[in-house]
């Protein structure tokens, strides 16, 4: 049987307590607003909007083993399949559509590529958009996206189908501002056919550490290899695996400072460091750097996290880089969230999620906005729609 026609307990995230809505909300919230997850990843973005009190009713990832991360957090509507054979089905109506189309061909970690086809996907991203007839929509991705035609593009299909985008619906956002110990810098759009939705104020009053982050992750790493867990799922604390750095990458880890990066390790030990970062005098100040205890991680969290020539990637006070442990926590992930795959599969997935918190305080944001405007929920689409996405897909 396939593992995304089984149900798992949604029940993966903190409680959140609302206040009592007046009795003109007390009809329109006796069913939650649904929402489509897009390029779904492990699904960062739906428990954002889960615990915001949103029901996902579909979510699309084509790649299977991150598609199975989700179906074992979020049940049983997650069809692994490319977008366009979605696109080309029964999309289910819903309130909300959220994503991130893959942002490879934005980053500047890639070469910003212009002729990257992963840039094209926004258009059917917009397509279902127009096929579900959301209220609204959210885009999320890397900040060049803002600027690129292709986000351009995306405000101008929205203001065709009678969305509104506001100046203050669109802009680069850091994360550490709404609570994640981590300084990721991404772009949201935000677009409602009832108005303009302003992004979320910041909502942290004081911004979370890495030592809050890690509190009670012992400071050795308690595995050596990926446990096979049960049916090959485990849960985020036995992802505190070790690596097995030569002496050499020992001698560099043991030279760099709190706080400091690879121009410490060339001042103190320029044998030790590699002729290319000698040769590069400007920028790269986040290769070989060490995170700082009492701050948000000054860093992205990326799918290289456990190689430290990739960032800011080495333990506050550990002689090692950080674990698949600590990434999640650094992203927010609970303790009993359940992945599925190998380690590297599994540190892409950390890595390219949108952080739950951050999620949250956007989701918070939209159904403040959905309230404001009396807008009804959409009725649970029929299981009948998803299952035959899914057997479309497989």
């Amino acid at each position: 049987m396939s593992p995304y026609c089984r149900w798992i307990s949604p029940n993966t995230g903190r409680v959140v307590q609302v206040s009592r809505p007046e009795s003109k909300e007390l009809e329109i919230m006796s069913s939650n607003y649904k929402v489509i997850d897009l390029f779904a990843g492990c699904g960062g973005l739906t428990l954002g909007f889960q615990r915001a009190g949103f029901e996902p009713v579909l979510a699309v990832e084509k790649e299977p083993d991150f598609a199975r991360t989700y179906a074992e957090n979020f049940g049983h509507h997650c069809v692994s399949a490319e977008i366009e054979q979605v696109v080309n089905g029964h999309v289910p109506k819903a309130d909300v559509v959220v994503g991130g189309p893959p942002c490879q061909g934005f980053s500047n970690l890639t070469g910003n590529k212009k002729r990257d086809p992963r840039r094209k996907l926004w258009q059917y991203f917009m397509d279902v958009v127009e096929k579900s007839e959301c209220q609204a929509f959210v885009v999320e991705n890397v900040p060049n996206l803002l600027k690129a035609p292709e986000g351009q593009g995306i405000i101008r299909r929205a203001t065709e189908l009678g969305f509104h985008i506001g100046d203050n619906s669109q802009g680069i956002l850091l994360a550490s501002d709404y609570g994640v110990p981590q300084n990721r810098r991404r772009t949201i759009i935000i677009g409602s056919k009832h108005g303009a939705v302003p992004l979320p104020p910041p909502s942290a009053e004081k911004k979370r550490t890495v030592r809050e982050a890690f509190r009670g992750i012992p400071a050795r790493p308690t595995y050596s290899e990926l446990s096979e867990g049960l049916d090959g799922v485990v849960q985020t604390p036995e992802l505190h695996i070790a690596r097995n750095p030569t002496e050499t990458s020992l001698r560099r880890y043991r030279l760099v400072p709190e706080g400091g990066n690879r121009f410490d390790l060339q001042r103190l030990a320029p044998e030790l460091t590699p002729a290319c970062w000698i040769r590069k005098t400007k920028g790269g100040t986040d290769i070989f750097g060490r995170l700082e205890w009492d701050k948000p991680a000054r860093c992205t969290i990326r799918c290289e996290f456990y190689k430290p020539e990739k960032g800011r990637y080495l333990h506050p006070s550990e002689d090692r880089p950080i674990t698949h442990w600590e990434a999640a926590r650094l992203q927010t992930f609970p303790d009993d969230y359940r992945w599925f795959g190998t380690k590297i599969r599994i540190a892409i997935q950390i890595g390219n999620a949108v952080p739950p918190v951050f999620a949250q305080a956007i989701a918070e944001q939209m159904k403040k906005h959905l309230i404001a405007y009396s807008a009804r929920a959409t009725k649970r689409p029929p299981p009948a729609v998803v299952r035959q996405l899914v057997l479309q897909a497989e």
